[in-house]
């Protein structure tokens, strides 16, 4: 169980700014131990410039994201998924689809950085709050004994991480 690398799916309405921070954010500090991806409920079909900005301010790769429909992992052949994070409120509310392999499910939302465009540095200063706060989450998510939990406390963990606000600068 050790070796385990667990998959997570991102998932917000657009799939164009949380769930794309969410993965990348995911994919370097979970350093192999987890592969994130993300998609969205009614995808944009674009990456949204400022999170891609904001990955680069963070160090983390900005080039193979792109803006995909959720139901690309609910297709027999996709990855089966160990958890389904949703980070905005919306698609929270929304029916997904059946996820193969019936993973462990929470909501860890956090406002839409995009709907605060107002100036350049205004907007940067919100995606990148947005972005410390999933960064703060993904910590304590990586920080969990996955392997010796059982899988009702490892939901409770995961449910009460999507609280969880950006750690104080």
């Amino acid at each position: 169980m050790a070796d385990k690398t667990y998959n997570v799916l991102f998932i917000c309405t657009g799939n164009s700014a949380r769930s794309i921070l969410a993965e990348g954010l995911l994919n370097h500090l979970g350093e192999g131990r987890f592969k994130a991806y993300s998609a969205g409920s009614h995808p944009t079909g674009k990456v949204n410039a400022y999170a891609l900005l904001t990955l680069e301010k963070m160090h983390l790769p900005t080039t193979g994201y792109r803006s995909k429909n959720w139901d690309e992992f609910a297709k027999a052949d996709a990855p089966a998924m160990d958890f389904v994070l949703t980070v905005c409120d919306k698609a929270a509310g929304e029916v997904c689809p059946v996820w193969p392999g019936q993973p462990m499910t929470a909501h860890w939302g956090v406002a839409d950085p995009a709907a605060f465009e107002v100036s350049d540095e205004a907007t940067e200063r919100q995606f990148m709050d947005t972005a410390l706060t999933l960064k703060r989450r993904i910590e304590l998510m990586l920080a969990l004994p996955l392997a010796r939990l059982d899988s009702m406390a490892i939901q409770r963990e995961i449910r009460d991480i999507g609280k969880v606000q950006k750690a104080a600068q």
